[in-house]
């Protein structure tokens, strides 16, 4: 049976995070990248200095009054909390050691389009937003694919048909799928990351040797039971305590990760070079260690940085834009900007920093593409912090925290993800319902070992993205149409209404406090 549910998966898998799929993904990117006129380069001051840019302004850091409604500050880091993980540091390494040093330069690649699917996801989620039953906002591809999707209508021959039907049913199939995501990919695929490198840097053998029940030892089911109550305390706080706690987080964890990798960096100074040459010339001329022909060889290192790249920073996915869409901001394209540095803070920063650690630390060889004996491309990383804080293993230590920060933080973001999908199927109401099912399965991924449940989470993590792309290009319309608004009044200083909400009455309520 379960020979058979791993075959399954493994062929909707290979389909879902195959050539297709990863087309779809960079096409998608390319095509909000053209209509939007280069937006992220075009107008990079203007989205650069309107995020960043911003953060001593009171309206961006301040904590918002309103109720279920977060600064876009907050936001951010939310987004961040469950887009930067354990991707960042043993994806990046898993990529490298796959496909190359030339993955790395996919991984840009990617991330550039990457930028534009995630500006036009969160200015559609901000559109589209609605309040709950709470008096909450609520965003995401859902209401967007019902609302805006939803309102099309196609004609063939003499008779016209809505896609309102169609619209909600993809709505309800992506809120299915994030669900069963934040089970896995949001809770015991990173919970379980934590455990194993924890357990490893920092092991107790007084406790790891007491085996509890069926293998699983003392020490992972503690950890797994402090994390799931560190978990309850602050996910069943709602989204205001979520955010709070990734605001202090997501910060400290990222310039940590930096500021090590750069040390690291500097050290081995005299290999950034090679490294950076490595990257380019590899991702057109990958090394023969990959195996296959050269064709092949290429399409590897490709899909392995655009996988990797996406995995990591989650544009087209959907997800961050049911956080995004909390924002306490009025304007669609300025949340769409937020988006953009999001994927420029995950990808262009965190993970460029991750691999040039791998390349320049000697703990992967460039040239025939071979690792540091003893290490995996999960513990690659680690061990390539200890070859140069080798000192009572400190390397290793300083990643297995790292590891830690930011695979806690995604469950938390995730956490709110899953609300939101619960919250579409049943109601706002009922959301406490789906936190305490979030919470439990914590302890799961604490003493589970088998990797079925990883890789099928994976999966409905990858099929996220079928609705969500299907709702964007077809709305590409209205995105030109935003954005085109936002640039006239905002850089080009013209006097013309302001596009903000397809609800006449959010829309008057967001006119008065525009700035």
């Amino acid at each position: 049976m379960l020979e058979a549910i791993t075959n399954v998966n493994s062929s909707i898998n290979g389909f879902v995070w195959g050539m297709f799929g990863l087309v779809l993904l960079i096409g998608t990117g390319i095509l909000m990248t053209v209509v939007t006129k280069g937006f992220q380069v075009s107008h990079i001051g203007h989205w650069w200095k309107n995020t960043i840019g911003s953060l001593f302004d009171k309206k961006v850091i301040g904590h918002s009054k309103e109720k279920g409604s977060i600064s876009p500050f907050q936001a951010l880091c939310t987004a961040l909390a469950a887009t930067v993980g354990t991707g960042n540091i043993a994806g990046v390494a898993a990529a490298i050691c796959i496909g190359g040093a030339g993955a790395v330069f996919w991984m840009w690649v990617a991330a550039f389009f990457g930028m534009m699917t995630n500006f036009a996801e969160n200015t559609l989620g901000l559109y589209f937003r609605r309040k709950n039953e709470k008096g909450e906002w609520s965003g995401g591809a859902m209401y967007y694919l019902s609302d805006g999707l939803g309102g099309y209508k196609i004609k063939i021959g003499k008779k016209t048909f809505s896609l309102k039907i169609v619209a909600r049913i993809l709505a309800v199939l992506f809120c299915i799928f994030t669900l069963l995501a934040s089970f896995g990919i949001g809770s015991m695929g990173q919970v379980n990351k934590i455990v194993a490198n924890v357990s490893l840097a920092f092991d107790i053998p007084a406790i790891s040797s007491i085996e509890v029940f069926g293998g699983i030892n003392l020490y992972n089911l503690i950890l797994g039971l402090i994390i799931m109550a560190l978990t309850a305390a602050i996910t069943l706080g709602g989204l205001k305590r979520i955010a709070s706690v990734a605001e202090k987080i997501v910060p400290f964890m990222v310039v940590l990760f930096v500021i090590g990798s750069l040390i690291i960096i500097g050290i081995n100074y005299n290999m950034i070079l090679p490294a950076f040459e490595a990257i380019f010339v590899n991702a057109f001329s990958p090394i023969a260690a990959i195996g296959g022909g050269v064709g092949v060889i290429i399409s590897k290192v490709m899909t392995q940085g655009f996988k990797r790249g996406v995995f990591s920073n989650e544009a087209g996915l959907g997800s961050s834009v049911m956080v995004h869409s909390n924002s306490n901001i009025k304007e669609p394209v300025k949340q769409g900007m937020w988006g953009i540095f999001e994927v420029f803070a995950d990808t262009m920063v965190v993970c460029t920093m991750t691999a040039l650690v791998v390349l320049t630390s000697g703990s992967y060889n460039m040239a025939t593409g071979e690792i540091l004996a003893g290490y995996t491309d999960s513990t690659l990383v680690g061990g390539a912090f200890n070859c140069v804080f080798s000192w009572c293993g400190i390397g290793e230590k300083f990643i297995a925290i790292a590891m830690f920060l930011f695979a806690f933080t995604t469950v938390l973001g995730w956490s709110h993800y899953g609300s939101k999908a619960w919250e579409y199927l049943f109601g706002a109401k009922r959301t406490y319902i789906f936190k305490i099912i979030h919470v439990i399965t914590v302890i799961f991924g604490a003493i589970m070992t088998s990797s079925l449940a990883w890789d099928i989470s994976d999966t409905f993590n990858g099929l996220m993205m079928f609705p969500n792309l299907i709702a964007v290009v077809s709305l590409t319309p209205l995105v030109i149409k935003i954005t085109k608004n936002y640039v006239d009044r905002k850089i080009k200083k013209k006097d013309v209404k302001p596009i903000l909400s397809y609800d006449e009455n959010i829309q008057a309520e967001a006119e008065k406090d525009l700035d």
